[in-house]
C-alpha cells in the first residue's frame, strides 16, 4: 500500500570516505578557480574582495557536501531545507555580478557533488572567458565611473537649487536616484548618482557644498578621482 513512499525514500547506503574527501577536495579546487575568476575580473583590492572570495570557495564546498549527504534520499533533502531555512546570507551584494559569481559557486559546488565534473570543468572556463571578455569591455569605457553623493538640505520649496550650481561645477552628470526625509521631517536627504568631471577633487566638492547655505550634511561614496 504504501510503496511508492518506500521507493521515493531509499535505504540507507554506504558511502565511502574516499568518495565524499575526493568530491569535496575536487570542490575546493574548482571553488578556488570560481572565486580566482571572480578576483581576476572585477576591479576591487584584495582587502575588499578577500570576504567575498572567502564566502565562495566556502559555498562551493558546502553545496558539493550537501548534494553528497542528500543523495537520492527524498526526505533527507526535506529535512535538509527545513535545517538551511534558518540560515540567511547577511552580506549585501551591491554589484549584480556578485550575485551572478554567487549562483556560479552554488551550480559548480552542486555539479561536483552530484557526480557531474564534466560540466563544472566545462562551466568554469566558459564562464571565466565569459566575465573576462565582459570585464576588459567594461574597462574599455571612457566614462568615469559612477559614484553616490549623499546631500542633506533643510526644508525649503527647492532643494535641487541649492546645489545645481556646485553639482555643475564639480560634475559630468548626476541624477537623483533616491530622496527621503530626514531629522523627523525637518531636513530632506538627496542621493545622486555622480560623474566625476575630469581632473576634479570629490573633496573639493564636499567642502563647497558644505558652505551653501541649507546644506546640512554631505557625503560622498564610491570614485575618489577622475
Amino acid at each position: 500500500m504504501l510503496d511508492w513512499l518506500t521507493g521515493a525514500v531509499p535505504a540507507e547506503r554506504d558511502v565511502a570516505p574516499e568518495f565524499v574527501a575526493a568530491r569535496l577536495v575536487m570542490a575546493a579546487i574548482l571553488g578556488v578557480a570560481v572565486a580566482g575568476t571572480y578576483f581576476l575580473t572585477q576591479r576591487k583590492t584584495r582587502t575588499e574582495t578577500a570576504p567575498f572570495v572567502a564566502t565562495l570557495v566556502l559555498l562551493t564546498v558546502l553545496l558539493a557536501m550537501v548534494t553528497v549527504v542528500i543523495g537520492n534520499n527524498v526526505a533527507r533533502a526535506f529535512g535538509l531545507v527545513g535545517a538551511l531555512s534558518i540560515v540567511r546570507f547577511r552580506t549585501v551584494v551591491d554589484d549584480t555580478r556578485d550575485t551572478a559569481f554567487v549562483i556560479f559557486a552554488v551550480v559548480t559546488g552542486m555539479a561536483v557533488g552530484a557526480g557531474l565534473l564534466i560540466g563544472a570543468l566545462i562551466g568554469i572556463p566558459v564562464v571565466g572567458l565569459t566575465a573576462w571578455g565582459l570585464s576588459l569591455w567594461g574597462r574599455r569605457s571612457s566614462s568615469p565611473i559612477p559614484a553616490t553623493l549623499v546631500v542633506r538640505v533643510g526644508t525649503c520649496p527647492d532643494p535641487g537649487a541649492l546645489v545645481a550650481g556646485v553639482l555643475g561645477k564639480f560634475l559630468i552628470d548626476s541624477r537623483v536616484v533616491a530622496a527621503s526625509t530626514a531629522r523627523q521631517g525637518a531636513a530632506l536627504d538627496l542621493t545622486y548618482a555622480a560623474r566625476l568631471r575630469p581632473g576634479a577633487d570629490p573633496v573639493a566638492l564636499v567642502a563647497e557644498l558644505n558652505r551653501v547655505e541649507g546644506i546640512q550634511a554631505v557625503e560622498w561614496k564610491g570614485q575618489l578621482s577622475a
